[in-house]
């Protein structure tokens, strides 16, 4: 058995448990992990902060910042015992990065607003890139990909002009994926198949870069409007379950019927 370290300082002490974890007589669990099993977890528990703070749940907030700080000790303790780079080699090239970043704080001058701190960022980073698409993740969610590469273009100079010019690309987007949707055949797959779903990924496109013209964050709105409709749908199962009537026994009026009255927040 491996005493439990006692050091006062709380990130040497989690730094000294996860040597423990890792260590041989450790945690089998844990020693067999490696930088690519993680991935998942590391992802989950994104999401769980992120769902922490839209509920503004200071609790669980601290709790999953430390579930997320968990997966970056854990793949710097791994890469240690590699001998690639530790924890300090982390931490000190963060706080490198961050001072480079902030000159204007840092002793640069001084800029007035979050707008301008962003815009000068963009520009030192563009010069360091070959193409503005550089540096895009693939791994980033569909949405935020795209809001990004359509963000980047922006900084190069390509972008509407106007609103209204969006929202006639994404009505082009409309007609030429209801075109497409006309000629495909239900159950067709190949081609024809590929040839919607590329139809429907541009109207998706167009849809996104409206929202980045407008400031919203299209994954932000899309799971709001995912939790709203979950909501509505238990509302729905909610006011069946009291009727003694079941899901599956429903006309689709009824469906519409229990829609509307779930979108009003009424019962019967």
């Amino acid at each position: 058995m491996t005493a439990p370290p006692t050091d006062r300082d709380p990130l040497r002490r989690l730094l000294a448990v996860m040597a423990a974890l890792r260590d041989e007589g450790g945690c089998p669990w844990d020693r067999a992990q490696t930088h690519r099993s993680l991935l998942p977890y590391l992802i989950e528990e994104v999401y769980e902060l992120v769902d922490a703070v839209e509920r503004s749940d200071t609790a669980h907030m601290r709790e999953e910042l430390g579930d997320v700080l968990l997966q970056v000790v854990f793949h710097a303790r791994m890469a240690q015992e590699a001998g690639t780079f530790d924890f300090q080699a982390v931490a000190g090239g963060l706080a490198d990065k961050l001072v480079a970043r902030h000159p204007h704080v840092f002793g640069g001058p001084a800029l007035a607003s979050p707008a301008a701190v962003r815009e000068t960022w963009e520009q030192r980073k563009s010069a360091t890139r070959d193409s503005a698409m550089d540096g895009i993740p693939p791994a980033l969610p569909a949405l935020q990909r795209a809001a990004k590469a359509g963000s980047r273009a922006a900084s190069a100079g390509f972008d509407w002009r106007a609103r209204g010019d969006i929202v006639a690309k994404i009505r082009e987007e409309i007609d030429e994926f209801a075109d497409e949707l006309a000629t495909c055949a239900e159950g067709a797959d190949g081609a024809a198949r590929e040839a919607l779903e590329l139809e429907f990924g541009d109207l998706l496109f167009a849809l996104v870069q409206l929202g980045r013209w407008e400031h919203l964050d299209a994954e932000m709105a899309l799971r709001r409007a995912t939790d709203k409709f979950m909501a509505r749908f238990r509302h729905m199962e909610r006011e069946m379950h009291e009727q003694g009537e079941r899901p599956d026994a429903q006309s689709d009026d009824a469906w519409w019927r229990l829609w509307a009255r779930a979108k009003a927040g009424a019962k019967p």
